[in-house]
């Protein structure tokens, strides 16, 4: 009886084993090397050993994308140190300056982190509207968390002005300077606008940008696997989920 479609994911396939259905049943030879001359199993062997090489090749790729990603430099060196896989020197580079960039964003010192970025990416911010937006709304409400309500008013005057010509960004604007008419702004509530996971995602958005700008990957090889295994897993869900079963959810598997 046929395996369970829905099982095969449990299924363990050795590449050896699958060389050897794969001379048996498409070479027409009718025999299987394993079993057979020499030279047939030498083949089969070699046929492995490069199939692992190749799969270890892109294991590697996808570490190696994920550490450029997120600025890892120092990982990285020693990943290349114990791998051998080859890195453009200037990638190493550029990743500091995006690194710095980054924590500045992370830490709340987006003034800094837009100065450093029009001098890395210049015109980054320009074409960027809504980037731009959400890094001096980092700084306001560094302003306003300071209790500087002069200058975050003044700032807001002078930077925000031309935003609020446009209505997509009337409300977010609203937001922000509702900010101020409370004492204890992390009590508010735009409470979110304040929390590290806002600055999080705006750091984040800010390191895509640039990658894209530095005409590098915007996402990891990574977060593309992850996407596409869950976007299929997700298809499978529903196809077979007709049976009762629950849908698949990455955020509950990750959790499991």
């Amino acid at each position: 009886m046929d395996a369970d479609p829905r099982q095969y994911e449990n299924i363990v396939i050795d590449s050896c084993l699958l060389m050897c259905w794969f001379y048996h049943n498409i070479s027409g030879r009718g025999e299987c090397p394993m079993t057979s001359d020499g030279h047939s199993y030498q083949f089969a062997s070699v046929f492995c050993y490069l199939y692992w090489r190749s799969f270890i090749n892109d294991i590697h790729k996808i570490v190696r994308s994920y550490l450029v990603h997120n600025c890892f430099k120092d990982t990285l060196e020693s990943f290349i140190a114990c791998t051998g896989v080859k890195q453009p020197v200037d990638h190493l580079e550029d990743m500091e300056k995006r690194k710095r960039i980054f924590h500045f964003a992370l830490d709340g010192n987006a003034s800094k982190a837009i100065e450093l970025t029009e001098e890395f990416a210049p015109g980054l911010l320009e074409e960027n509207k809504d980037l731009h937006f959400d890094l001096l709304s980092l700084h306001f409400v560094e302003l306003v968390c300071s209790r500087k309500i002069d200058e975050a008013l003044g700032f807001a005057q002078s930077k925000f002005t031309p935003f609020g010509k446009e209505q997509k960004y009337v409300e977010k604007l609203e937001d922000f300077m509702a900010l101020l008419a409370y004492e204890e702004p992390e009590k508010s509530p735009m409470f979110h606008l304040l929390s590290s996971e806002h600055r999080h995602h705006v750091a984040d958005s800010l390191n895509r940008a640039i990658l894209a700008h530095t005409k590098l990957p915007s996402y990891s090889e990574m977060e593309r696997l992850i996407q596409q295994t869950t976007v299929v897993r997700q298809c499978l869900s529903q196809e077979f989920g007709k049976d009762g079963q629950q849908l698949f959810s990455l955020k509950d598997f990750l959790k499991s």
